[in-house]
């Protein structure tokens, strides 16, 4: 059985997602984080936030979230002051959108739009960047760097919600079989819980391959 582990760099690429417990990445009608958020939770976002990561994003997940953190930045538009302050927070933060659609220059501070083959220009950035890098969003972009073995580390923060009717957005559809090593793991306010992972990307379930 042959595998396929991340191509390492100068710097490193995690995936990084939330997550309902039945795998999906939101709800319709459900709140931001599905309403669980709480202060452990949300003290260590802004530290990493600290951490000068460049956010990769795909097209649909750039209008979405420019469009949230717009809304956020201007008030009144009902988001929780924790919500509004993450929204506005990414303004500031750099970020590389992979689109053959989005007309440039983007509008968002701080973006960079890349129009070529997406996997090919995230190899080159883990080969040439200095500060790490992490998805945001972008379930589609994720599977894709996933598949093409260029990912370190897979993190997921686990909401204690089952959400078979109105969860939206399945995270897992389309994945390859892929074997984690956990390297990492806590919890936050007695509820939420944090899953790190180094991936190993599997051609086929274990002991299929040649002895």
């Amino acid at each position: 059985m042959g595998e396929a582990t991340a191509e390492r760099g100068a710097a490193e690429l995690m995936i990084d997602l939330i997550i309902s417990l039945d795998g999906y990445a939101s709800a319709e009608g459900w709140p931001g984080w599905w309403g669980l958020e709480g202060p452990e939770y949300l003290a260590w976002l802004e530290q990493e936030g600290e951490k000068g990561y460049t956010f990769l994003l795909g097209a649909n997940t750039y209008r979405l979230m420019s469009g949230m953190s717009e809304e956020a930045a201007a008030g009144g538009s009902g988001y929780s002051e924790e919500e509004g302050a993450s929204l506005t927070g990414l303004a500031a933060l750099p970020k590389v959108v992979f689109s053959s659609t989005l007309p440039g220059p983007l509008t968002w501070p701080n973006s960079q739009l890349v129009s070529g083959d997406a996997v090919a220009a995230v190899a080159e950035l883990k080969r040439t960047a200095t500060a790490p890098l992490s998805t945001l969003g972008s379930l589609s972009l994720c599977r894709s760097l996933l598949s093409a073995g260029l990912v370190d580390r897979f993190r997921l923060v686990v909401f204690p919600v089952i959400t078979g009717r109105t969860g939206r957005e399945r995270i897992y559809d389309g994945y390859p079989d892929v074997a984690l090593e956990m390297v990492d793991s806590r919890t936050f306010d007695g509820r939420l819980q944090l899953l790190e992972y180094v991936p190993t990307v599997l051609s086929g379930p274990p002991g299929s391959g040649p002895a």
